[in-house]
């Protein structure tokens, strides 16, 4: 997390001039919260993880993450001065690389787990007291995601390098940002985490399956960073 916290700093400090944000700023967009519905998109990227339940004391399986992409839409609706309610679907490109130990073949210790996700998040932004161009703000909500690459209808398994997910997962989302507003447009980098609620994992047609046997419930973690336009 304060490698992701450390990203969004540097990305803050980019957009950022004294003359927009000094002791004494011009005030941009003075009225642009009072609106009752705005719309925006955003872009950013993601590093996607599994946290692994077991059900006896073993090796655990190694979860190695990657750097993914976002990019969606926002719908924001103001509901008073400090809290708004805020919609943003969007498309999720990511993938997790779980290592097995106890396999000699390769083939058998690591499965990719790549995933293509549509994320429906519905999230109460708390705003503080905007000082010049600048509000920070807070974020919470719960989200439902539709994994285009869960494999759950396949009759394939891990014995055919096949790892299986479930199609929708429920998420609870925490997260922080902070609103610059430049003269033409409000900018708004955000960091948030993504933590699943359910058992996702789809078992393998042998109860005793070395891949998924011991495992008693695999839910999702997830950083997201978004650069929000509006």
């Amino acid at each position: 997390m304060k490698r992701y916290a450390l990203i969004l700093f540097i990305a803050l400090n980019s957009f950022t001039g004294k003359a927009q944000f000094g002791r004494d700023p011009l005030i941009n967009h003075e009225n642009f919260d009072k609106q009752r519905v705005h719309w925006g998109y955003f872009l950013g990227f993601n590093s996607y993880d599994f946290k692994i339940e077991y059900k006896s004391v073993g090796p655990d399986i190694q979860v190695e993450n990657t750097t993914g992409f976002n990019v969606g839409l926002v719908g924001n609706l103001r509901i008073q001065e400090y809290v708004d309610l805020r919609f943003e679907p969007g498309l999720y490109y990511t993938q997790r690389n779980l290592k097995y130990p106890g396999f000699e073949d390769e083939f058998d210790a690591l499965r990719e787990v790549r995933a293509t996700y549509i994320h429906f998040p519905l999230l109460l932004k708390f705003s503080s007291l905007r000082t010049g161009n600048i509000r920070p703000y807070l974020q919470a909500g719960v989200s439902s995601t539709l994994n285009l690459s869960s494999n759950q209808k396949s009759r394939d398994d891990n014995l055919q390098q096949r790892f299986r997910v479930t199609t929708w997962t429920s998420n609870y989302e925490l997260g922080f940002g902070i609103d610059l507003y430049f003269e033409y447009f409000k900018f708004s980098p955000s960091i948030r985490g993504v933590f699943g609620m359910g058992d996702e994992l789809i078992r393998d047609n042998d109860p005793n399956s070395p891949w998924t046997s011991n495992i008693e419930a695999i839910r999702t973690r997830a950083v997201l960073i978004n650069f929000t336009f509006h």
